[in-house]
């Protein structure tokens, strides 16, 4: 995968709006690792957040998305990893200010709680956002 490759991943109450960032992502060029599900069936949020951050880790992805119903409980389970940043935003100023003072690499959002248009939009913002440093460094760096 190349450095730009953006990990996206779901559990069921996801599933939709997955395949519509998954599209947006493909259709601006951006490489797309898809991780699940597929399809509406109950899984476990938690096996798609640690398969995620694995992928992250494992530098097959440079940055990620997760999405579940809340957005809450995949970005607690991702946030288990030692150097995964997930932050949930539901509108374009969390997106921003995840990625300028918490250099976060992961973006989750909740299906149940955003539309598809503001999805699109906090995705656009977290990936052409970049993190400030300065001030902030030391504050991400204690995180670790």
């Amino acid at each position: 995968m190349s450095s730009n490759t953006v990990a996206i991943a779901a559990d069921h109450a996801g599933y939709e709006l997955k395949n519509i960032l998954a599209e947006e992502l493909r259709a601006r060029g951006v490489p797309v690792l898809d991780l699940g599900t597929d399809g509406p069936s109950s899984v476990d949020y938690p096996d798609y957040a640690n398969a995620l951050a694995t992928a992250i880790k494992g530098m097959r992805a440079t940055l990620g998305v997760l999405i579940c119903g809340s957005g809450i409980g995949i970005s607690i389970a991702a946030n288990r990893h030692p150097g995964i940043r997930a932050a949930l935003c539901h509108d374009t100023l969390t997106a921003r200010l995840a990625r300028q003072h918490n250099d976060a690499n992961v973006l989750a959002m909740g299906a149940r709680i955003i539309d598809a248009d503001v999805a699109k939009d906090c995705l656009d913002v977290f990936l052409n956002t970049e993190f400030e440093g300065g001030r902030h460094l030391t504050r991400v760096g204690k995180l670790a």
